[in-house]
């Protein structure tokens, strides 16, 4: 979906397939009729933008056949989609039954990574349709926390320079522009948008025009960021927002009530990570690697709300006694698009946890989870056009 900003310029919306359990390329054209395009008529749209996943083997699959991309491109076509962004966080194995801490490698200290990631960037430069010149691929913030040294940072940092080198060299090559955004996680090396600062803006950091930050609404209310504050430290540090990942994560105002937590234990699954933050009264955050630890006796204090790390429906916010943080989503927004220029022009909608809801709350069908994945676009879309954004056939 294409909007038009206030200031003439082009923002983009998508949907990133990440969702859909896909490692080899048949499945990746699978997806595209089966949810992409039912989500598109739904929406009674033209055209329709995805923020596409490849792993590593359907990634590798079309960089070693040209014919191959041709297929996917003309697929893309036929089915009405349009592809300005990759989601090149998840390297393989995202549709496993227990993905947990496997999510974060290879990471950015490993040559893997850097790889997969240049073969990103050389397929999107193919992907791009013929009026775009810019694209985005988000990656994960560096590496996950633990045994993250002086040494293993000095080798991500290099490797996020030798890919800099080679964006570079492809803009040369296509006339096409890319660039990367590291996505600060809980847990990670990169947790907050102060660690990005630190991380790329130092002596070692590497070229800012290619390199910058995703910005995931999710992972900001989690760690209990201001939208305004985080958006303009950004900007004041040099930084751009590559993209944004429009998405709510869980909350609980009131954790020392036995109903809250017992509404909170229907969300915690052996499939994804669940990161939890709570936030005391005299502002100090704690936290735990996932929401069933964070609901162990004493594991967390209960004096303040809790967030978890679990990307909840736009459209369809939990129950009560629980909340989405909706409200940190649309603060964001106004900060990155409700101003005279949009900060971003590339925005994906990111509930890859459908299938992870409890029980009552999953689609039964895949018919149901395109009506879900329409339903949040449409909440997205009335979301922009309330800050002056126009929709675009």
């Amino acid at each position: 979906m294409r909007f038009r900003h206030p200031d003439g310029s082009t923002v983009h919306l998508a949907y990133c397939t990440n969702v859909h359990a896909a490692e080899q390329l048949d499945g990746v054209l699978d997806q595209l009729t089966t949810y992409a395009e039912p989500v598109r008529r739904r929406l009674h749209r033209d055209r329709l933008g995805i923020g596409l996943w490849l792993a590593r083997d359907a990634a590798r699959t079309l960089t070693d056949d040209p014919a191959a991309v041709r297929a996917l491109r003309a697929g893309l076509e036929r089915a009405g989609l349009e592809v300005v962004t990759l989601n090149g966080f998840p390297y393989q194995g995202f549709g496993d039954s227990h993905v947990k801490y496997r999510v974060y490698r290879p990471d950015w200290t490993d040559e893997a990574r850097l790889d997969h990631t240049t073969d990103l960037a050389r397929l999107l430069a193919a992907l791009l349709p013929d009026d775009v010149t810019e694209g985005s691929i988000s990656t994960l913030p560096l590496a996950w926390r633990t045994g993250f040294d002086a040494g293993a940072r000095e080798r991500a940092l290099g490797r996020l320079h030798t890919l800099a080198q080679r964006l570079d060299a492809l803009e040369e090559l296509t006339g096409r522009s890319l660039r990367v955004g590291l996505e600060p996680e809980p847990g990670c090396t990169v947790e907050t948008t102060a660690d990005a600062i630190e991380a790329l803006t130092g002596p070692d950091g590497p070229p800012a025009h290619r390199i910058g930050v995703c910005l995931d609404t999710c992972h900001l209310a989690t760690a209990f960021e201001e939208p305004a504050k985080a958006v303009a430290a950004l900007g004041e540090a040099g930084l751009t927002v590559v993209k944004s990942q429009l998405s709510a994560a869980l909350h609980a105002e009131d954790p020392s009530r036995a109903a809250v937590r017992e509404a909170l234990g229907a969300y915690a699954e052996p499939r994804f990570l669940h990161q939890t933050r709570a936030r005391t009264p005299d502002g100090t955050l704690r936290g735990t690697d996932d929401l069933d630890r964070a609901l162990l006796p004493g594991a967390l204090p209960t004096d303040g709300p809790w967030r978890s790390h679990f990307h909840v429906p736009l459209h369809a916010p939990p129950e009560p006694p629980l909340a989405a943080t909706l409200p940190v989503l649309r603060e964001a927004l106004a900060e990155l698009v409700g101003g005279p220029a949009p900060l971003t022009r590339h925005l994906e909608v990111e509930t890859y946890t459908w299938q992870a809801l409890p029980a009552a709350r999953r689609p039964a069908t895949r018919a149901r989870l395109a009506d879900g994945i329409a339903a949040e676009l449409a909440t997205a879309r009335d979301l922009l056009t309330d800050l002056g954004l126009k929709e675009l056939p």
